[in-house]
């Protein structure tokens, strides 16, 4: 059994955090500044009641009679008790006989075109352990990007607006974008063990160490570029915020509409309508928050049990790095244009151009992750770059067709094979990613969304439930002119 340190890891950064920020909230109101101290406090506060709320959400505390730990998430204290019981439980593993044991079935990776299943014996003190990182990861999510990455723009904004950077401000930036890395890298990894709950998924440090570098790059990139953008339009600086969050966070409810589906009942038993749909909502703001700041690897599919898409869309992904630097650019120019004297100290031309080529290299490294180290990559039935090669070769052709003047005299055709002529090379009829992921094939095991336990069940057919998510782009489309 693996040592629980990603737990200590997440409670580490959350509590150095949440003290840093109160020490600085301390100096901004002895210096007189009750609006930084406010702000930096709302940044705090707020998320640790989001991160007690989820982890008594996962353990199901409420319907436990365990009043003293349900005391101390009110008081804040919930992620150290719960690192101090899970260690407890990594402690005690071995001493004691399991009085049952529970089965769990993973495939191995193909190896020649064949992959093994292997049952593995899970013991009770095991199951605790494996929820209580799946909490962690969670947890680590909600504390990154509705809480670090904001307290991280303000700080930067200060510093900015001051010209100057306090010993307190300098170690509270730091912290919060190691906590904003750490849980863009937690989310990453989370995708990837929901997308192949059915595999034994074995993540190398040479993963991690692109997924750090691709993450530090683009956050590090996006947050300075809003901060320079609101430090001389600040009026505008709101509306761009507010249309980006509210294009993220209502996606996922558009396409819910369009999909026609019924409204999530299996989310949690003990749940009305009305505390799903707040669960709903919440789960959609922090998806919102997420791609504020960077791409999420979780994308929400509010029609799906799980309710995350499993398929692996590389159109959706591109169009979204091609948009956002385009918006990057567009607003480091507006910087540029409108910049005062201000920013005398700095050469601006070379600024913008350092934060570009950043914001490129996150790019690279995202491409060396997916095309060399993902650890399901040979589930996939086309690398990245193919269907970055295809996204941009079908936009060139939307723009094409657009253009009258440039159009051909014959006749351009968008043939969609159907199911019956459409081919395949014997070598991708394994599991494939960019399509469904495991609907065309008996499940021996289900996953729970909320706390990762892998429950036994009877080998049935699936039903499909829609091959991919709404508005995916078929990789075989055909260009006939």
């Amino acid at each position: 059994m693996r040592l629980p340190s990603s737990i200590f890891v997440s409670v580490s950064l959350f509590t150095a955090e949440t003290t840093a920020a109160l020490y600085l909230s301390s100096t901004y109101r002895s210096a007189g500044d009750q609006i930084w101290q406010g702000l930096t406090l709302l940044f705090t506060l707020v998320p640790s009641v989001l991160v007690q709320l989820t982890l008594t959400f996962i353990h199901r505390d409420l319907s436990r009679d365990r009043p003293l730990i349900l005391l101390l998430h009110i008081l804040q204290l919930g992620p150290i008790v719960r690192c101090l019981e899970a260690f407890c439980i990594y402690g005690s593993v071995g001493r004691v006989e399991e009085p049952y044991v529970s089965i769990t079935r993973k495939k191995q990776m193909p190896r020649g075109g064949q992959s093994e299943e292997v049952e593995r014996q899970v013991g009770q003190a095991e199951g605790k352990l494996f929820t209580h990182r799946a909490a962690f990861a969670r947890t680590s999510v909600i504390q990154a990007f509705l809480g670090s990455a904001p307290q991280l723009t303000l700080q930067l904004y200060i510093c900015v607006l001051q010209q100057g950077v306090s010993i307190g401000r300098g170690t509270l930036m730091v912290i919060s974008l190691l906590s904003i890395v750490y849980g863009a890298l937690r989310c990453n990894i989370l995708a990837i063990k929901i997308k192949y709950d059915d595999y034994e998924v074995d993540v190398r440090p040479m993963a991690y160490l692109c997924i750090f570098l691709w993450r530090s790059f683009e956050i590090a990139t996006r947050v300075v570029v809003l901060v320079l953008f609101s430090s001389v339009l600040q009026l505008w600086v709101l509306p761009v915020v507010l249309l980006n969050f509210l294009v993220f966070f209502l996606y996922p409810w558009i396409l819910f509409w369009q999909s026609h589906s019924p409204f999530p009942e299996n989310i949690e038993k003990t749940l009305t309508r009305v505390g799903t749909t707040i669960v709903l909502c919440l789960l959609t703001f922090l998806y919102a928050g997420i791609n504020m700041f960077c791409w999420s690897a979780v994308q929400v599919k509010l029609n799906d049990p799980d309710l995350i898409n499993k398929s692996q869309n590389w159109y959706r992904m591109a169009v979204y790095y091609m948009v956002r630097f385009v918006e990057n650019a567009s607003l480091l120019l507006l910087w540029y244009i409108y910049k005062t004297d201000f920013y005398n100290f700095i050469r601006a031309p070379l600024l913008v151009l350092q934060l570009l080529v950043a914001y490129a290299i996150a790019i690279f490294f995202m491409l060396v992750f997916y095309q060399f180290c993902h650890p399901c990559r040979r589930l996939f039935s086309s690398s990245m770059t193919q269907g970055l090669w295809d996204c941009s070769s079908l936009l060139c052709l939307m723009c094409t067709s657009a253009s009258p003047q440039s159009r051909p005299m014959g006749k351009t055709v968008l043939e969609l094979p159907s199911p019956s002529t459409r081919k395949e090379p014997p070598g991708e009829r394994a599991h494939d990613s960019a399509s469904n992921s495991t609907d065309d094939m008996p499940n021996d095991t289900t996953y729970d969304m909320l706390n990762d336990t892998v429950y036994d069940i009877p080998t049935e057919t699936d039903n499909n439930i829609g091959g991919g998510i709404n508005g995916d782009i078929s990789h075989n489309v055909s260009c006939n002119a």
